[in-house]
């Protein structure tokens, strides 16, 4: 299958022309999708995908967050759980009644490799069922969107993000629950997460997740880790939780 890049990135500006591109919700997803692409190609060439896996890597980065921007225009929302589930919008978009994916690629040889990418890109836990380049291809997008969630949460204030006031999240404590999620070296379930800078911590530990070296090149290279574990509280019970953490980080990295 041949992948016309510039032919992507114009389908792509056109779809999301239809959007709202004063709404700085929109411009942040919009970016986030070109980094991601980008991010993508890097980890499979350092890989060593061939040039079609490579192309096909970074078309997964391109479509991967499709769904975000009509999850906004129903919900007025990125919060999967007070919305719907983007990544499967965005695989419905793709691959439902319109066949969208058809104005972005002529060749349909890759469609199961790219709705199954698409689809599961934000789940907890990829299916073990897969043949190990879907697998493959699955972990690569995965790691590229976590590495640049890490850069927005820099990037945009977290109120933002997180829908709440500076007061509330310069104030909240991380809860047990999550505390307890950290040392055991996964990503925090949504499920438990119950205050602001749960959320803060909860970004912090989709470090544990990351499957390539060069995914954790990359995220010590961009040096976002570092500024979010430096979390700023106005709590001096905060402030020592994070001093544990930046600590357990440290000794994960080192292992």
């Amino acid at each position: 299958m041949q992948i016309d890049r510039e032919h992507v990135k114009e389908t792509f500006r056109n779809y999301t022309a239809a959007y709202d591109l004063s709404d700085e919700k929109i411009k942040l997803k919009i970016d986030h999708t070109y980094r991601v692409a980008e991010l993508c190609e890097r980890i499979a060439r350092a890989e060593k995908l061939s040039a079609a896996d490579v192309d096909l890597a970074w078309l997964l980065g391109m479509l991967h967050d499709v769904g975000r921007f009509e999850q906004l225009r129903r919900y007025g929302t990125f919060i999967d759980a007070e919305s719907v589930d983007h990544a499967a919008l965005g695989a419905d978009i793709l691959f439902g009644e319109g066949h969208m994916i058809r104005t972005y690629i002529s060749g349909d040889t890759e469609d199961a490799v790219i709705e199954t990418a698409i689809r599961v890109h934000s789940a907890y836990r990829i299916p073990e069922s897969m043949t190990e380049r879907t697998a493959m291809l699955c972990h690569i997008l995965r790691d590229a969107d976590k590495i640049d969630i890490l850069r927005v949460n820099v990037d945009v204030p977290l109120e933002e993000i997180y829908n709440t006031t500076t007061e509330e999240l310069r104030n909240a404590c991380v809860t047990q629950a999550v505390m307890d999620s950290f040392y055991e070296h996964h990503a925090t379930l949504r499920s438990i997460k119950r205050t602001p800078v749960d959320h803060v911590v909860g970004h912090i530990s989709l470090m544990f997740e990351l499957v390539f070296d060069e995914s954790v090149r990359i995220v010590r290279e961009q040096g976002y880790l570092d500024k979010l574990m430096h979390f700023e509280s106005e709590n001096p019970v905060t402030t020592a939780q994070f001093s544990e953490l930046r600590a357990e980080m440290e000794r994960y990295l080192t292992l």
